[in-house]
Parts: C-alpha cells; sequence; structure tokens
C-alpha cells in the first residue's frame, strides 16, 4: 500500500458564492465540472486541467438542513465537518503579484521567512475561517 499526493481538500461553508469568489479571485483558482451531488457545492482547479477532480471542494451547508450531506457522507457530515485542520499549504510562484492582489482586495496576510529552508511562507483565512499557507522560493523575496 502506498499513499499518493494530496487530492483534494473540502471546505464546509454556509456561503457558497462568498468562498468561491474568495478562492477565485485570490487564489486564482476556476470553478469547473462539479458531478450531481444531492447537496450544494463547487469545485475548484488550479487550471484547465480537469482531470484531476479539482483541488478544493466547497461544500454547502444549510444550518436547518444537513439530511442530504448526511446521507452522502454519514455521521461526520454535521455543518462543522468531520475535525480540525490547523492549515493548508500550496506551492506557489509569483509572491510580488500575490502581495498586490491582496493588498487591492483587502485581504490580511502575514509573512514569515523560513529560517534554514529558503522558503517564503505567506499566511490569510478563507470566509470560513481555515488558515491557508503559501510557500514561496525565498528567493523571490
Amino acid at each position: 500500500m502506498s499513499i499518493g499526493t494530496l487530492a483534494h481538500y473540502s471546505i464546509r461553508t454556509t456561503d457558497l458564492d462568498r468562498s468561491e469568489r474568495f478562492y477565485c479571485e485570490v487564489l486564482g483558482l476556476r470553478a469547473g465540472f462539479r458531478p450531481a451531488f444531492p447537496f450544494p457545492g463547487r469545485w475548484l482547479y488550479i487550471d484547465e486541467d480537469e482531470s484531476d477532480y479539482g483541488v478544493v471542494h466547497l461544500i454547502g451547508v444549510d444550518e436547518a438542513s444537513t439530511a442530504a450531506l448526511a446521507d452522502y457522507l454519514g455521521s461526520t457530515a454535521g455543518n462543522r465537518g468531520s475535525g480540525t485542520v490547523d492549515h493548508i499549504a500550496f506551492g506557489a510562484t509569483g509572491i510580488a503579484d500575490m502581495r498586490k492582489r491582496l493588498e487591492k482586495l483587502g485581504v490580511p496576510y502575514q509573512e514569515r521567512l523560513v529560517p534554514d529552508l529558503g522558503l517564503r511562507q505567506v499566511f490569510l483565512q478563507d470566509p470560513m475561517g481555515v488558515m491557508l499557507e503559501l510557500n514561496y522560493p525565498a528567493n523571490e523575496g
């Protein structure tokens, strides 16, 4: 048995449109094909290739009714999901452009330089409070 690369991560959101706008406008992802699941959601892709099934899956939750989601996913289908994730990290390039984009959109962020790794990190939060880490080569400074 072997585990490959991370396929995607899912975010439960009470505001699908706001979450989609964040991931598309801030990270440059795009909405694409999503199967006809019995609950609302969006699949977001890094580029035009949809063979990887998307990198971020947004799952719409309705505070009043989670029946369809519970029927599909089982007992972990509450509005809060199955557990706590500290942060999600992406490898990235073009830190100067990202800084401009974040400032233009008014998205707060923090930057850190990782000692000994040659890695510059940008931390920001999505609309549901999930921390995202963008990792850039330190020489892009």
